[in-house]
């Protein structure tokens, strides 16, 4: 299949744009900031949202979970990636980190997707079925984090027989070695496209 991105039948996932990802302030800035800043993670974000939508293309938003302090506790298997974002309350429910960044609110039209509880935009949420409902065949994924919920994603998005198109320079991760893991070991193994933003930007 062609990297041909037709408005009818592609949609831009947009994951975990959260203030404690990406506002100088949030709980979780500091650890990505390195990368983020390397790959100028929020001018391309931006960008890439802002061509999407003059070419009218279906924006989704796919969150994850808004930590509450009860979260997991009668949970058979929690793991302690979850365990330590209940702790430090990361993306808490009705507290500003919690919030969408100022520069990704969602508009009129964009679907909003049921929050995720781990990595996985698809698992036990209504990703597969939103899309379906909307045609979609192709999805192009930007966010937070590349080696986690953006990989996650991706994956279960192929093994739904969805075409998956990773941007990445449009996510950063908590180190240099996760991108290059992301972007150059395991993205390949399911991704149809790995693009710059810079690419993508001229096919759309």
């Amino acid at each position: 299949m062609s990297n041909v991105y037709d408005q009818a039948t592609t949609a831009l996932l947009l994951v975990d744009p959260y203030n404690d990802f990406l506002s100088p302030e949030g709980k979780s800035f500091s650890r990505a900031k390195e990368v983020a800043d390397s790959v100028n993670l929020l001018e391309h974000l931006k960008e890439i949202l802002n061509a999407v939508r003059e070419a009218n293309i279906q924006v989704f938003f796919v969150p994850h979970h808004r930590s509450e302090p009860d979260d997991f506790e009668d949970w058979i298997h929690p793991t302690p990636y979850q365990l330590l974002t209940k702790q430090r309350q990361v993306f808490a429910k009705g507290s500003w980190g919690g919030e969408f960044h100022p520069d990704f609110q969602p508009q009129k039209g964009d679907v909003m997707i049921k929050e995720h509880w781990a990595s996985s935009g698809f698992a036990n949420t209504d990703l597969d079925h939103q899309l379906k409902m909307h045609g979609v065949q192709k999805i192009i994924i930007i966010g937070m984090l590349a080696n986690t919920c953006i990989e996650a994603t991706a994956r279960f998005g192929m093994e739904l027989g969805y075409h998956v198109t990773l941007v990445k320079d449009a996510t950063a991760a908590f180190s240099k070695e996760a991108m290059h893991a992301a972007h150059e070991i395991n993205g390949p193994t399911f991704a149809h496209a790995i693009l710059t933003t810079e690419e993508l930007l001229a096919v759309l």
